[in-house]
C-alpha cells in the first residue's frame, strides 16, 4: 500500500487537535492586562501540547519519509497512536482549568507515556514491515531518547502528587529534548 493516505490521514488529525485546543482559549471580555493573568495557566498548558503535537507531527513525517510501503498492521498502529494524541485536548484543558492540580497533571502524563508507547508500537511496525535493514531501522540505532522519555514520564506521573512543578519540568524537559526533529532520519532520507 502507498503511505500517502497515512500521512495526509494524521497530518488533518493533529492539524484538528491543534485546533480543538486553541478554541478552548477563552477571550477575556475586559480590555486589560488583569484579565490576561487567569488565561496564564491554560495558556501555558495549551503551548506544552501544541509543543508536544508538533514534535509528534514532525517526527512522525520524519518516521513516514524512511517508509517505502505500509500495510494493514501498521494502518492499525497509525490510528493507536491518533486514539491517544485525540485525548491531549481533553487533558490539556482539564489540567490548564484545574490550575495544574496533581490529578490531571498525573493523567496528561500518563497520556505522554501511552503517546509514546503508541508512536513505538507504529515505528516497530514500520520496521517489522521493512526489514531490519531498512532505513528507519538503520536510522533508530541505540534511540536513547527514546528510551528516557518514557521513564521520565512514568516519573512524572506520581511526582505529580509531590509537587507538579517537578511533573511539568519533565514534561518540558522531554519536549526540549524533541523539539529538534530527529536528524538520524534526516541523514538517512536525505
Amino acid at each position: 500500500m502507498h503511505k500517502g493516505r497515512l500521512e495526509a490521514f494524521s497530518d488533518g488529525v493533529i492539524a484538528i487537535l491543534i485546533t480543538i485546543m486553541v478554541l478552548e482559549l477563552k477571550i477575556p471580555h475586559d480590555g486589560t492586562w488583569a484579565a490576561l493573568v487567569p488565561l496564564c495557566p491554560i495558556f501555558a498548558t495549551y503551548a506544552l501540547s501544541f509543543v508536544f503535537l508538533g514534535i509528534y507531527w514532525n517526527n512522525h513525517h520524519h518516521m513516514l519519509q524512511a517508509t517505502d510501503r505500509i500495510n494493514g498492521k501498521i494502518l492499525w498502529a497509525n490510528l493507536n497512536l491518533l486514539f491517544w494524541l485525540s485525548l491531549i485536548p481533553f487533558v490539556t484543558g482539564w489540567m490548564g482549568e484545574s490550575e495544574w492540580a496533581p490529578l490531571p497533571t498525573a493523567i496528561y502524563g500518563a497520556l505522554l507515556l501511552v503517546s509514546g508507547i503508541a508512536y513505538v508500537i507504529l515505528q516497530q511496525a514500520i520496521i517489522a514491515h521493512q526489514g531490519p535493514g531498512s532505513k528507519l531501522a538503520a536510522a533508530i540505532g541505540t534511540d536513547w531518547k527514546g528510551k528516557l522519555s518514557p521513564i521520565l514520564y512514568a516519573l512524572a506521573i506520581p511526582l505529580a502528587f509531590v509537587h507538579v512543578w517537578i511533573s511539568e519540568a519533565l514534561y518540558v524537559g522531554v519536549a526540549l529534548m524533541w523539539i529538534v526533529p530527529d536528524p538520524r532520519i534526516e541523514s538517512r532520507i536525505g
